[in-house]
């Protein structure tokens, strides 16, 4: 039983934390985009991002059940502690970088939501239901954005293009299971990720080739370790950032 909420704590923190990495990424935009309007896409989905990563800690406060609050669980963790996907702490690189790497998470981010909101845990499935509004715009944002590019100028399909060759050797990890989620998909907790990925590759195919682009999936060098703690060197400059305040002033209030 002890394992059990361990293995769905871990899930729960998985889940949050994944967002709020992205989240905290996206939010390095505000202000330097590369128009007005695409500037403010970017914040809205950062701030669409950290809801849903408030609402996952919150609940996961709930089953760890140690006097913790969400922002104890946000911001005084270290690093090995993060369970987010490697492709979500990827730097935000030039415009074509960003789109890529939102356009992978997003597609995979909408088919996991799907499922979830169908989730016999009522908490988990209404904290999937409200997201999936917000990434359904998600996605189609970065699908057009991908084919905006792609079948752009040559510049800018050239760009994508490598963003896309860089990037798909951090998108297996998304359908790879840990051991702990490996014994929540056997007693039937949690969706089995592994057969997300057909679909998955269906929706990523199906806008590259709009976009002109191409992507060899068989290449990927499939790169893991972020669900278990191990992150690329870029993470800890993350939580550098994002934790400074409440590492530097405990419990402080505005």
């Amino acid at each position: 039983m002890e394992n059990n909420k361990n293995n769905w704590l871990n899930y729960l923190l998985h889940l949050a934390d994944t967002s709020l990495i992205l989240g905290q990424r996206l939010c390095e935009w505000c202000g330097k985009g590369p128009v007005l309007e695409q500037d403010i896409a970017l914040s809205n989905i950062a701030l669409d991002l950290l809801g849903e990563s408030s609402n996952y800690y919150q609940y996961a406060a709930e089953v760890q059940n140690e006097g913790n609050t969400e922002d104890d669980l946000a911001f005084l963790r270290n690093e090995r502690d993060f369970k987010n996907l490697l492709l979500v702490e990827k730097e935000n690189g030039h415009f074509g970088d960003t789109i890529a790497r939102q356009f992978f998470f997003d597609a995979y981010h909408h088919l996991l939501l799907t499922e979830l909101k169908h989730h016999s845990d009522l908490k988990l499935a209404s904290i999937a239901e409200k997201s999936l509004k917000e990434v359904t715009y998600h996605l189609k944002w970065s699908s057009e954005w991908m084919i905006r590019l792609g079948d752009g100028t040559e510049e800018s399909h050239s760009k994508i293009q490598k963003s896309v060759n860089d990037l798909v050797d951090f998108t297996d990890e998304m359908f790879i299971p840990t051991n702990w989620e490996l014994e929540l998909i056997e007693q039937q907790i949690i969706p089995d990720i592994r057969t997300f990925r057909t679909k998955w590759e269906t929706k990523v195919l199906e806008i590259l080739n709009e976009a002109t682009l191409s992507i060899d999936f068989e290449k990927s060098r499939k790169l893991t370790g972020g669900k278990d703690g191990k992150h690329t060197e870029k993470m800890g400059y993350i939580l550098a950032e994002m934790q400074i305040m409440q590492r530097t002033y405990p419990n402080m209030e505005w």
